[in-house]
């Protein structure tokens, strides 16, 4: 079968993270199977060199870059690739983009990384839970600010949704969504993105880590020191568990407010290592016991609970959007209720009493990595849906 040829476009992000990992994997295993790779990827480290007058342009630019859509346009023109997978477009790129690709007849294939399509903040998250309330008027992230904490900034990316969406870009502009779980998948249904053009394709482990030889002494948190991770509520839980060691690998804003925490209470059973490189941080992984992943939004996809897996570590999960996916509870870890104020230290006090009982899930957790999360399984998922829309 004819190898395709791939254009991915993403605005990497000023600050590193997830997504941009998630999508250097992804080209790297297509290039490992043999495809042609090219690459459209504006980085906004860039932006803080702009001056005032251009960083006011992106107020109109992030609807429509004219030159951007020339740039992908001249390129396609010339690779002539068969299919392109978008990421993030924000706020370099932007929507422009698809029409590049539409005016070339080539299709387009966007992965749903995150809300923001629906939500100028991408999180669906607001004061430490939930909030939708964008879904009936982006007027309210505007009021509030909700993108980066800026009503100018946050009015930037709400005209960008709301022209689009009387546009009708989203539903006849892209050729196929990918969605990380079935859960954001039905919920960008609910939200009026076409049902027949989203798949589930979740992200991946580029390389496996193999199975720990031994469970370790400790709880582990890796993540990212933010409301929407859930690290304060977890530290102030962990308080009230003195026995129950619990190592912390991340930085982020909240990570004065966790060092103050614990300066205030006197615990020494909680350490807050920082930022880690990423083989140290696997090292962590595989000295745990388990794994705490007490997210309190609708993560759309967690990667380190798959880095767990693929170690044999168990996980106790907040039972919120996807993560029961990939969390099966009683099988390969715990679930627990974030409406109930004792229920996380009731399931660690639970997973730590019962340590052969963990150990089973976590080989059974590695057993879901094999079967769903590996390199190979994704390729098949992801070539699948490229070759569902390219035209033959």
């Amino acid at each position: 079968m004819r190898k395709l040829s791939v254009l991915v476009i993403h605005n990497e992000y000023q600050q590193p993270g997830g997504e941009d990992v998630v999508v250097r994997a992804e080209v790297d295993l297509l290039r490992r199977a043999g495809h042609r790779v090219l690459q459209f990827t504006p980085n906004n480290a860039t932006l803080a060199n702009c001056s005032p007058l251009e960083k006011a342009a992106l107020f109109v630019t992030t609807t429509w870059n004219r030159t951007a859509y020339s740039t992908i346009r001249t390129l396609i023109e010339k690779e002539r690739p068969d299919i392109v997978h978008c990421h993030n477009l924000l706020p370099q790129v932007s929507p422009a983009a698809y029409y590049a690709c539409q005016s070339a007849g080539v299709p387009v294939v966007q992965t749903l990384h995150n809300y923001r399509l629906f939500c100028p903040a991408g999180t669906f998250f607001r004061n430490g839970q939930v909030c939708q309330d964008c879904a009936r008027s982006l007027a309210h992230a505007v009021t509030r600010g909700c993108y980066r904490s800026s009503r100018l900034a946050t009015a930037t990316v709400a005209m960008m949704l709301e022209f689009h969406c009387l546009r009708g870009t989203w539903t006849s502009s892209v050729n196929a969504y990918l969605a990380l779980t079935q859960f954001s998948r039905n919920l960008f249904v609910d939200l009026g993105l076409p049902d027949k053009k989203i798949h589930v394709k979740p992200n991946f482990l580029s390389h496996d880590p193999r199975q720990r030889s031994s469970p370790g002494n400790y709880a582990l948190f890796v993540g990212r020191l933010s409301p929407e991770k859930g690290i304060l509520e977890m530290i102030q839980t962990w308080l009230h568990l003195p026995d129950i060691p619990l190592v912390v690998v991340g930085d982020g804003p909240l990570y004065d407010d966790a060092s103050q925490m614990l300066r205030r209470s006197g615990s020494s059973h909680i350490r807050l290592l920082g930022r880690m490189s990423a083989g140290d941080t696997q090292a962590q992984m595989k000295d745990a016991r388990l794994l705490i992943f007490p997210s309190r939004w609708y993560e759309p996809f967690g990667m380190v609970l798959i880095e767990a897996a693929a170690s044999g570590v168990p996980a106790i999960a907040a039972r919120i959007g996807g993560v029961p996916e990939l969390v099966i509870e009683d099988k390969t870890g715990l679930l627990f209720d974030l409406q109930k104020a004792d229920d996380l230290a009731s399931k660690v006090n639970w997973a730590w009493n019962h340590p052969a009982e963990m150990e089973a899930m976590g080989s059974a957790a590695r057993q879901l990595y094999l079967e769903n999360f590996t390199a190979e399984k994704n390729y098949e998922s992801l070539i699948n849906v490229y070759r569902s829309v390219v035209r033959n």
